[in-house]
C-alpha cells in the first residue's frame, strides 16, 4: 500500500469539505465528514458520471411510527451531478439499494496532512 499526498489539513475547515486529487489515473476525492476523512472514486457506478462533484444531502427515512417520513440533515450522502444517485461518503455504499457501492480508499492523516492509501 502506497500514500498519495492529498492536501494539508487546513484545506478542509469544516464537514463537507472535499479535495480531488488524481492518484495514479484515477480521481479520487477526499471528504471531511464528522470530524474524520473518507475517501471514494469520483466515479458514479450508475453511468460513469462525476459522483464527487455532486451536492451533499441528508436522507429521508421512514419514522417510528411506519408513518411519517422524517429528514436526516446529516449531509453525509453525495449526489451523483447526472442523474441523482446517492452514495455514503464514509463507506461508498448508496442507502436507496445497497447492492450499489462506490470504490472506498483508507485515508491517513500525519503532521497535518491527509493522504490517501492505495
Amino acid at each position: 500500500m502506497t500514500r498519495h499526498h492529498v492536501a494539508g489539513t487546513d484545506a478542509f475547515e469544516s464537514d463537507g469539505d472535499r479535495v480531488n486529487v488524481d492518484v495514479r489515473g484515477r480521481e479520487v476525492t477526499v471528504f471531511r465528514y464528522d470530524g474524520d476523512y473518507h475517501a471514494l472514486l469520483n466515479y458514479c457506478v450508475h453511468q460513469g458520471g462525476p459522483l464527487c462533484e455532486g451536492s451533499l444531502t441528508g436522507r429521508n427515512t421512514l419514522g417510528d411510527d411506519g408513518w411519517e417520513w422524517v429528514y436526516e440533515d446529516d449531509r453525509k450522502y453525495v449526489n451523483c451531478p447526472w442523474h441523482g444517485w446517492r452514495f455514503d461518503v464514509t463507506t461508498g455504499v448508496s442507502p436507496d439499494d445497497e447492492r450499489y457501492a462506490v470504490p472506498t480508499f483508507d485515508v491517513a492523516v500525519e503532521d497535518g496532512e491527509v493522504y490517501v492509501e492505495l
